[in-house]
């Protein structure tokens, strides 16, 4: 894989990008976490609103019934507080429907603050629950599960705050995760088995979204580094990519790569609409992607 990449601008002017996910035409939806909001990019490059779900969306991912998965966090970005705060659950929002709630508990443990989502091969939801950002009073760190028949479990409970963050499911079902608090990349085996991959190179890297490459290589942004860290399947890290200010996730499509990026740390009470989407072309693409159904029916709608 290449390192020396050229990203190219396509939209600026967004509050806190995060999770995008590729339509069937094409197109790119993710989330405005500062405005509470799905945007989507069409082939004009430009966004607009797609969804008002309330809170802070943190990610979304397509589902095969053509519904968007969201966390939503509840309406926090570091010390911000939404306009509109809401119940941390994750979400479904169907083409041109208001957003229900379709978990808020997992086996007695309520939502903190969902982060980032996966489907799985089987169609299991994966996510990670983090809290809210605060390493100088964190929150317990989970990484819980939904499987397509409506069923919620834990998959991981953390004996100390990490901050699970993104978070990519491979071929072989093992879920990956990377740590905002501790620079470490994990993976959890199907048999159950948890793997410390590492720390990522830097004074103080602090990981956030992730996607996969065709060849298997994990990548990983860092909101600090101001770029995408390449990783091996064994933890071996093979290059950087610069890109952006502070790149919040990423999403192939083929071998066009996009990155949100809020620009700036979330280190205020105010929002900041620095936000870019880059794109850039990767040799190779990324691997495949997988979808899911959810058939549990919602709690209730939320806007």
């Amino acid at each position: 894989m290449k390192f020396d990449l050229s990203p190219e601008l396509v939209t600026d002017n967004l509050g806190w990008p995060e999770g995008p996910t590729v339509m069937p035409d094409g197109s790119l939806v993710f989330v405005e976490s500062y405005r509470s909001q799905l945007t989507i990019v069409g082939k004009d490059d430009k966004p607009r609103q797609l969804a008002y779900v309330t809170g802070a969306p943190n990610s979304c991912v397509l589902g095969s019934d053509g519904a968007l998965y969201v966390c939503q966090n509840g309406g926090t970005v570091g010390p911000w507080r939404a306009p509109e705060m809401t119940v941390p659950s994750i979400q479904r929002v169907r083409p041109g429907g208001k957003p229900e709630i379709l978990v808020t508990e997992v086996e007695g443990i309520k939502l903190n603050g969902p982060n980032d989502l996966v489907f799985a091969p089987d169609g299991t939801l994966v996510w990670t629950d983090p809290g809210t950002y605060n390493p100088a009073n964190p929150d317990p760190s989970y990484i819980f599960a939904l499987s397509p028949d409506g069923k919620a479990s834990v998959k991981v409970a953390f004996p100390k705050p990490v901050f699970p963050n993104g978070v990519v499911v491979e071929a072989d079902g093992s879920i990956v995760w990377d740590e905002s608090y501790t620079g470490h990349v994990g993976r959890l085996r199907p048999n159950g088995t948890i793997e410390d991959l590492g720390r990522m190179p830097g004074e103080n890297p602090i990981l956030d979204g992730m996607a996969i490459a065709a060849d298997g290589s994990l990548l990983v942004t860092d909101l600090v580094g101001a770029g995408i860290h390449v990783v091996a399947r064994d933890g071996t890290v093979k290059g950087f990519i610069k890109c952006g200010g502070a790149p919040t996730n990423l999403a192939f499509d083929g071998e066009t790569l996009w990155v949100t990026d809020a620009s700036v740390l979330a280190s205020s009470d105010k929002p900041s609409y620095a936000g870019r989407l880059w794109r850039l072309k990767v040799p190779g693409g990324g691997a495949p992607t997988y979808k899911g159904t959810i058939k549990a029916k919602p709690a209730r709608a939320t806007a």
